[in-house]
């Protein structure tokens, strides 16, 4: 088993946050640094450790939907001290966010320790929608939502074509559906047409919506809500051993 895949298994992060470990030479196996992701593991006889500490895959997949207030980075520690989502919920397994939201974007995260649902839900190839309500500084122009809808260019390459419409009567609200996730890619795509973003909230992400949620709280997916998951990432009918 290539070594992203077995610390994905083992809860540690998605396999694309496991390979930057790796690269950043905290993993060990066997008592020796590696650097190489061509690395294969053994799981019946090799030891690895993540920064000292042992690891071992995670029989138990856990999965929490967290509305994410602002004010918290979606990563498992910040070298800036910044506080982050992790610090949010309670429970005993290791747990990762699944992509991220910018520090002051709020709305649907899911954490979990399922490193290859992980790694779909993430991946373009799957295309998963995710919904955003945006409140920018002044009226949007009608007139833009061609060119929001049907691809920007970026400093990182063309946008894919989206599908965006006023969701109340205010002119300075409008809803964002994107089935690609690039960093800041909201904010970014709204700064391009000449607009500053005054809010960013995700209401929906794939499947999952946070119905009464509060802001700052969590709770566990119900059954119903992972084999969606598992539906929509191919993983419906397989054992998933990540």
């Amino acid at each position: 088993m290539r070594i992203n895949r077995f610390l994905a298994g083992c809860g540690v992060a998605s396999r694309r946050a496991a390979e930057t470990l790796v690269r950043a030479g905290r993993i060990m196996v066997n008592g020796q640094i590696i650097t190489s992701l061509a690395t294969q593991i053994d799981t019946a006889a090799d030891v690895v450790a993540l920064d000292g500490q042992r690891i071992t895959p995670q029989e138990e997949k856990v999965y929490v939907l967290l509305n994410k207030p602002r004010g918290y980075v979606t990563t498992a520690r910040d070298d800036r001290g910044r506080r982050t989502v992790l610090e949010l919920v309670s429970l005993p397994e290791r747990l990762f966010p699944v992509g991220r939201l910018d520090y002051n974007t709020t709305g649907v995260l899911l954490l979990t320790n399922d490193g290859e649902m992980a790694f779909r839900l993430t991946h373009p190839r799957y295309k998963v929608p995710k919904l955003y309500h945006v409140r920018l500084e002044s009226p949007f122009n009608p007139d833009h939502f061609a060119p929001l809808t049907g691809g920007l260019i970026l400093e990182d390459g063309p946008t894919q074509p989206c599908k965006a419409r006023f969701f109340t009567d205010a002119a300075d609200l409008v809803e964002v559906e994107l089935r690609e996730g690039r960093q800041q890619q909201v904010r970014r795509m709204f700064a391009a047409l000449g607009y500053t973003v005054k809010s960013l909230n995700r209401v929906r992400f794939g499947p999952l919506q946070l119905g009464r949620l509060e802001r700052g709280t969590w709770r566990m997916l119900d059954k119903k809500e992972v084999e969606s998951l598992r539906t929509i990432t191919g993983l419906a009918g397989k054992k998933t051993d990540s």
